[in-house]
């Protein structure tokens, strides 16, 4: 059977499972004017304090998940770890017709499972980020057997509500997961030494810190907008004999490079034992 397309003017979303990310997804997409909040839903069971932040957007809350995915075109996965994510959509299967666009964010959860779970493969995985409660997430899609172009499009649209969305193959997944996923930590860690540093030589812990954080965003929005790559920007600061030189140095000497890079390679490796778990 032919996937019907989802009128991407009128569809309707809804959330299994109400967490952050669910929440930071939802506040995205009706702040920026993507889709208003009557045409979303969520349900909630035990804890209804976390129903607030979805009624205040004016997001209808319902108590149990059959009611949303009665509601709902289009229906976004949100809830962890991956057991629990295997129960809900089996319990769920029956309605889960192929009119109706499946998408996860649940993390280590494949394709393959998921479309054996739902009786059908119009799924898009999609891994966001933390930073997409604050509109700056990268995330990154994967479409099913199933799904097609547009809705591919109309996903990317939800999730360029928070931050960038690229397409890539599934089996790259793991090593998003070590760059993407895991690197915001990779990058407090940087923000707390810089500052660290900056307390070491003299600075206030409150200013410290903030020019460590301001700087990051800073060199993140040149990297992103001025077209340049990083090492020609790097050199654009570099002077002969200077301050910048004397402190790469240091950096190359600890082999900051290579501890970054092994990192990044660490947590994929990670991500793919926890995903055959």
């Amino acid at each position: 059977m032919e996937a019907v397309p989802i009128q991407s003017e009128n569809f309707k979303l809804g959330f299994i499972g109400a967490g952050k990310m669910a929440e930071s997804i939802a506040r995205g997409v009706v702040q920026s004017g993507v889709m208003p909040p009557q045409r979303i839903s969520t349900a909630i069971h035990s804890n209804p304090s976390r129903g607030t932040p979805f009624q205040s957007l004016g997001i209808s809350v319902y108590s149990h998940n059959t009611d949303v995915v009665d509601a709902s075109d289009v229906i976004i996965f949100s809830v962890k770890p991956q057991v629990v994510v295997k129960t809900v959509v089996l319990q769920l299967r029956p309605l889960l017709s192929k009119k109706k666009l499946l998408v996860s964010i649940a993390a280590g959860v494949k394709l393959q499972d998921l479309e054996e779970w739902a009786g059908h493969g119009r799924f898009i995985r999609v891994m966001p980020n933390t930073p997409s409660a604050v509109g700056m997430g990268a995330s990154v899609m994967s479409l099913g057997g199933a799904a097609t172009e547009q809705d591919g499009e109309l996903v990317g649209k939800l999730f360029g509500a928070v931050g960038k969305t690229w397409k890539a193959d599934e089996k790259l997944f793991d090593a998003v997961t070590g760059l993407s996923g895991s690197g915001p930590a990779y990058i407090y860690l940087a923000i707390e030494a810089l500052a660290d540093g900056g307390v070491t030589a003299g600075l206030p812990r409150e200013l410290a810190l903030g020019l460590a954080s301001q700087t990051v965003l800073g060199a993140a929005a040149m990297a992103v907008q001025s077209g340049k790559h990083p090492g020609q920007l790097k050199d654009d600061v570099t002077s002969p004999g200077g301050t910048t030189i004397a402190g790469i140095h240091e950096l190359e000497k600890n082999g900051f490079r290579g501890t970054l890079m092994n990192a990044v390679v660490a947590a994929a490796k990670r991500s793919q034992e926890l995903s055959r778990k």
